[in-house]
């Protein structure tokens, strides 16, 4: 059975939680947590709204990557497993976020209680994401941010072109797949994202819990496959 790469389907999640989440909550990035430092500089500038969720995004990621990585290293202590209940964690988090719209949206400009606790519970859930990838998917790409993996495509793409990559050719070709991959599902996410923000600013938030269980489908079936 084919099965999409879970790095694939985190980077779609990336881009569509992000976008989503710059739309629906007052210009909140919800992955890409330091663009808040620039959105909140245009708060203030421009007296819009926002800035409450801006100022708590980095610390509450701050906080959540070393909790997630503190339990990480506990299970791993222990023997087990830490990707499965990282993910689980993180489509608690996205149901969470949801229910919470269901119940409370959708936003309007002015920021309130319940778009902040959103807000956070995207960001707190997209940290996961970040410290899954870094902990356990560090030879994939990123899935949340692309400067740096186009940056690295265009590097690979001179150096095939002028022949001046020292590494083998294949490696250098199989690494622009990958992150090629990377970029184009991550494009997809925003593209899909916003779409779906305009379609319904309520029910796009239904999305992202779907995108985290069909990740963690892969992830157990894979596993699961490696066993036999």
């Amino acid at each position: 059975m084919l099965r999409p790469p879970l790095s694939a389907i985190l980077s779609f999640n990336g881009g569509y939680v992000d976008t989503m989440g710059f739309l629906a909550l007052t210009g909140l990035f919800t992955a890409h947590v330091t663009g808040n430092f620039v959105t909140l500089g245009a708060v203030i500038a421009l007296g819009t709204g926002g800035a409450i969720a801006k100022i708590l995004a980095l610390p509450v990621f701050c906080i959540v990557v070393l909790l997630a990585r503190l339990l990480d290293l506990r299970l791993e202590s222990r023997g087990r497993s830490a990707m499965p209940i990282l993910l689980s964690i993180k489509l608690v988090l996205f149901v969470a976020a949801a229910a919470l719209v269901v119940r409370h949206g959708p936003f309007g400009p002015a920021e309130n209680l319940a778009s902040i606790i959103v807000g956070m519970t995207l960001v707190a859930a997209m940290a996961i994401q970040n410290a899954v990838h870094r902990a356990h998917m560090a030879t994939q790409p990123p899935t949340t941010l692309m400067t740096g993996t186009t940056t690295q495509i265009m590097l690979d793409l001179a150096d095939l072109l002028t022949g001046g990559h020292s590494a083998d050719a294949g490696t250098v070709r199989s690494r622009l797949m990958r992150m090629g991959l990377s970029v184009v599902t991550f494009a997809l996410g925003c593209a899909c994202g916003a779409l779906a923000f305009m379609a319904s600013p309520v029910w796009c938030f239904a999305v992202p819990p779907v995108l985290v269980a069909l990740g963690l489908a892969v992830h157990l079936a894979a596993d699961k496959q490696a066993a036999t």
